[in-house]
């Protein structure tokens, strides 16, 4: 599943296009892309058409784009158009591309900037594809985030609408995500007061996106193999030095991956312009197992772990003690 870094690298890439266009047309090929919207195909198509997008936003692995009133809604509630990649989610953008095989909204837009020449850009498409169907759009209502700082990660601010009502309201479905590390308003003190009152294991608190957002199986075994912990140290146990010690690899293994352009396993995770991601070359230990540990060369281990797997390397990583009953 895409993790910050993926839809961190989508939301910059969507970003020049969608900041300011307007939306000329919305074509819903399959509906099971709208779980996520209260509504049919119809509704969500109609309510988007003709809107201008202004932003492109994220908060741990969602991303929406917040659609400018013109007015003639009476002052309800502002809106966004949601996105949520899912299992295999991609949104890729071009103009007259070949339909995708597994292509499930499309969305044409009027960029708000012009060419070199003066002329309006042209029209360019988003197309929202999605092998497992896992993936979502929905187009939602606002609330103002429960801090008053911005909602999430955003590009550099319009200096004409520095403190527009957006970038402080967030998406309904978004609302009960837990801000993420790359966050400017991320509290660290509140992840560690939070974390030290779970008895669970650490990684299950880095998964947990009440506590803290966008980091997914991929990055909590690399950041608890940089910081040199076992995936089941009871976070309760752990001292706020370490806590604070893992929250810097966390940023910096986001980092790094970020700069990579994320993680590709395979094609279900491409950028915008169907390009792969390659962190996967710097990977540590996940999906490593059975190679030397690049820190003291003892072979990395994968064990199970809620349903899923953990990798660790069996040194550097030891295993806590048993607890006394």
């Amino acid at each position: 599943m895409p993790e910050l870094p993926e839809v961190e690298v989508v939301r910059a890439g969507l970003e020049p296009a969608v900041t300011g266009a307007r939306v000329l047309h919305v074509d819903v090929v399959d509906d099971r892309a709208l779980t996520r919207h209260d509504g049919p195909a119809e509704d969500f198509a109609e309510r988007l058409t003709g809107r201008t997008i202004a932003a492109a936003v994220r908060r741990g692995k969602f991303m929406w784009f917040p659609l400018v009133s013109d007015g003639s809604d009476g002052g309800a509630r502002p809106e966004a158009l949601v996105a949520h990649l899912g299992m295999s989610g991609q949104i890729l953008l071009g103009r007259g591309r070949e339909a995708a095989k597994h292509r499930r909204i499309l969305i044409d837009v009027q960029p708000g900037g012009t060419a070199r020449d003066g002329s309006p850009e042209v029209p360019v498409e988003l197309e929202f594809v999605d092998q497992r169907t896992f993936g979502s759009m929905a187009i939602d209502t606002m609330v103002p985030t429960i801090d008053g700082a911005p909602a999430g990660s955003a590009g550099a601010v319009d200096s004409r609408e520095p403190d527009a009502m957006w970038r402080r309201a967030i998406p309904t479905q978004v609302s009960h995500i837990a801000r993420d590390p790359l966050d400017p308003a991320f509290d660290d003190d509140r992840f560690v007061a939070m974390t030290r009152k779970r008895s669970s294991g650490i990684k299950r608190v880095l998964l947990d996106q009440g506590v803290v957002s966008g980091i997914g199986n991929i990055y909590a075994d690399e950041s608890l193999w940089a910081a040199k912990l076992h995936f089941d140290r009871p976070a309760d146990r752990l001292p706020r030095a370490d806590l604070h010690r893992l929250l810097a690899e966390v940023r910096s293994v986001l980092g790094r991956a970020l700069e990579d352009g994320g993680t590709s396993f395979d094609a279900q995770y491409v950028n915008v312009n169907g390009q792969s991601g390659y962190f996967s070359q710097r990977l540590a230990v996940y999906g490593q197992q059975g190679k030397p540990c690049p820190r003291c060369g003892t072979t990395v281990v994968r064990e199970a772990f809620m349903n899923r797997s953990s990798h660790r390397c069996p040194v550097c990583q030891p295993a806590p003690r048993q607890r006394r009953r």
